[in-house]
């Protein structure tokens, strides 16, 4: 009856992450999705404690309010605009967790005949010490990459990077061997932690700048694989099923962003954005067709408009500019009767949803928020597109030029709207590296300056006029 009362309270709580992960597939379902799995994630906590009663509950206590301590402190003091960062944290961490509890079952077990589930259980601590090193490992150099405080930002290669790769994968393949040969052989299993460590962070410092949303997306998919491999290690149902979620989610999540960046996983691990040669320079796209304008002069344009769609950007989150966006389209809502939307890339920013997190943080009405695919068809008769902070997701080049390092990638197509108002510190280029037309098209406004400043002066001249 015991395991039956488990096995019904494991089948509740993996239903529970099922329709919490549907209730996040829309904004306005999201908090209660996420409180849904949270509930479920409870349930499979605490039934797990009751089933292994052997274990004492004073260190699981400290654990828990020493973790939720540190929980509570980092959700209060992180910003927004930090959070890719924080959920490139996460992932690490589970990765790691995968890492440990593996281990700690293998000695746990002392195994020296294996056979049966005693190879099940072999195996898959190799896969989570493996899985998890990578992940724990590539999570802290995307962290670190995301922070631009001890290591740049953009790729990093060496010469004979990708041989190296293929030979630490071998290495661990033969230690995995071994270590399914002779499971007592307690510190081959920590060596291949610590070489597929090593795998996890050359795996990931050629990856930089645009291609960040992808390897955190991807990054998620390993630490549910890990947490998968772990279930087999404990045996544990519900690890197994949370695990997969995440695992598939992620991979789900990492071909949507490759097919929004029209590239191949393949080639955002293994290649780079580079402008092609014969492209052209910055000198010939932007000599004498740049027009700069005030924040008086764009807040005429505004004055008039019925139909205004803003386009956010890493810039807007660099900024913390997205309090101001949402004041100023409520103040051209409220007081000029325009028709407001934010038009959404699904790669804009750094991570996967980095700008519908920024925007919802600012209170942002869900239904404003358009995706690139509903709102690309109808921009022809938008009056005003504001453009804050982005660069290559409105690109035209990826339409015009087959040379270009993102030629076919889907953009928001803002070139095509009756004016477009840049918002940029400068005319520096994207994380492509490329020079955008866009900011010398005939329709096109530049309003240089910092996100934030340059809107507030842009809403103080609208409330002004």
């Amino acid at each position: 009856m015991r395991e039956v009362v488990i096995n019904l309270t494991y089948l509740l709580a993996s239903a529970m992450f099922v329709f919490g992960l549907k209730g996040l597939t829309h904004p306005r379902s999201a908090v209660r999705g996420n409180l849904t799995g949270a509930v479920g994630m409870l349930l499979a906590i605490a039934v797990t404690l009751f089933d292994q009663r052997i274990i004492g509950f004073e260190m699981i206590i400290a654990g828990a309010i020493v973790g939720g301590l540190i929980g509570a402190v980092f959700a209060i003091k992180i910003q927004m605009t930090a959070m890719p960062q924080m959920v490139a944290l996460f992932n690490g961490f589970g990765g790691a967790a995968s890492v440990l509890v593996a281990g700690a079952a293998l000695i746990e077990s002392g195994l020296v005949d294996i056979t049966g589930s005693m190879t099940q259980l072999v195996v898959a601590t190799v896969a989570s010490g493996i899985i998890g090193s990578v992940t724990f490992w590539g999570s802290l150099i995307a962290f670190l990459k995301l922070w631009e405080k001890l290591i740049p930002g953009g790729a990093i290669h060496f010469p004979g990077q990708q041989v190296v790769n293929a030979l630490l994968a071998v290495v661990c393949v033969v230690l995995g061997a071994l270590i399914i040969i002779d499971p007592t052989q307690i510190s081959l299993y920590w060596i291949l932690a610590l070489v597929a460590g090593v795998m996890g962070i050359l795996l990931t410092i050629p990856i930089g700048g645009a291609d960040m949303p992808v390897v955190i997306a991807l990054l998620n998919s390993y630490s549910g694989l890990a947490a998968t491999a772990t279930g087999f290690v404990l045996s544990n149902n519900v690890l197994i099923i949370a695990g997969s979620l995440v695992g598939a989610s992620g991979l789900i999540l990492t071909s949507i962003m490759c097919k929004a960046m029209n590239r191949s996983l393949a080639n955002v691990l293994f290649g780079t954005l580079a402008p092609a040669e014969g492209s052209a320079t910055a000198d010939e796209v932007y000599a004498g067709k740049v027009k700069a304008a005030s924040p008086e002069e764009v807040a005429m344009l505004f004055d008039t408009a019925q139909r205004v769609v803003i386009v956010p950007g890493y810039g807007m989150a660099v900024a913390q500019a997205q309090h101001v966006v949402r004041d100023l389209a409520n103040f051209l809502t409220s007081q000029k009767g325009a028709v407001v939307e934010y038009a959404i890339h699904p790669v804009a920013g750094r991570m996967p949803g980095h700008m519908n997190v920024l925007l919802a943080e600012a209170n942002v009405e869900y239904d404003q928020l358009k995706e690139m695919d509903e709102i690309n068809p109808t921009l022809e008769t938008v009056d005003v597109a504001m453009v804050i902070g982005a660069n290559d997701v409105v690109n035209p080049v990826a339409r015009t030029d087959p040379k270009s390092p993102i030629a076919g990638m889907p953009i928001i197509d803002v070139d095509k709207c009756r004016t477009v108002v840049i918002v940029k510190r400068s005319l520096s280029p994207g994380f492509a590296g490329i020079p955008n037309p866009l900011f010398a098209a005939d329709n096109t406004l530049m309003m240089f300056g910092d996100g934030k400043k340059a809107l507030l002066e842009l809403l103080s001249a609208l409330k002004e006029g």
